[in-house]
C-alpha cells in the first residue's frame, strides 16, 4: 500500500499542539510557520509520530510572506526519515489571511508523495487549532494539489490520544 491508499489519520494531541505553537510563534512575528507530521503506515490508517519543526526561514516582503527550508534541511529531513523507517505524510503551514493553496505552495511543496497532505492554517494560526478551519489538500497522481471539503477533511484526519 501507499500513502494514496491512507483513508484515515491519526494525530496525537501533542502533535497537533506543537504545529499550533509553532506556527502561532511565528505568526507573532508576522510569518509564516512550517511544520511535517511524520509516521507509519497501517494499511489505510496512518499514525503520526512525530511533528518536525524543519529549519526555516521566514520572508517578509512588500510581496507578502512566504517560508523557506533549504535544500540541507530537507536532506537532513529524508536522512533522518529514511534511517528511522518513518514516512512524511503531511505539510502545515499558515497565511496571514484566509486558508488556500497558493500557486507557490502548489510549486515548492515538502510533501511530495502522491497522497500526501497539505493543511493551510489562516490567520497565523490564531484560533486553536481545528481540522475544518485548515484549507486541506491532497497531491493527486498527476501532481495536482486537489482540495479536500472540511468535512471530508474532519473525517479523515482524527486528533486526540
Amino acid at each position: 500500500m501507499t500513502v494514496a491508499d491512507v483513508r484515515k489519520v491519526v494525530v496525537p494531541s501533542a502533535c497537533a499542539a506543537m504545529v499550533e505553537s509553532h506556527l502561532r510563534a511565528a505568526g507573532r512575528h508576522g510569518s509564516e510557520g512550517m511544520a511535517l507530521w511524520v509516521g507509519r503506515q497501517e494499511g489505510d490508517l496512518f499514525r503520526v509520530l512525530h511533528t518536525v519543526i524543519p529549519e526555516q526561514t521566514h520572508l517578509n516582503t512588500a510581496d507578502g510572506v512566504c517560508v523557506i527550508v533549504k535544500g540541507d534541511a530537507l536532506h537532513r529531513l529524508n536522512v533522518q526519515l529514511y534511517r528511522e523507517g518513518l514516512t512524511l505524510l503531511a505539510q502545515i503551514h499558515s497565511h496571514p489571511g484566509r486558508a488556500y493553496h497558493s500557486s507557490t505552495d502548489d510549486a515548492y511543496a515538502i510533501a511530495t508523495t502522491v497522497g500526501c497532505l497539505s493543511l493551510v492554517v489562516p490567520d497565523f494560526a490564531r484560533a486553536p487549532f481545528s481540522i475544518p478551519l485548515c484549507a486541506t489538500y491532497r497531491l493527486d497522481a498527476a501532481a495536482c494539489w486537489r482540495p479536500v471539503s472540511p468535512r471530508d477533511a474532519a473525517a479523515m484526519i482524527h486528533i486526540g490520544d
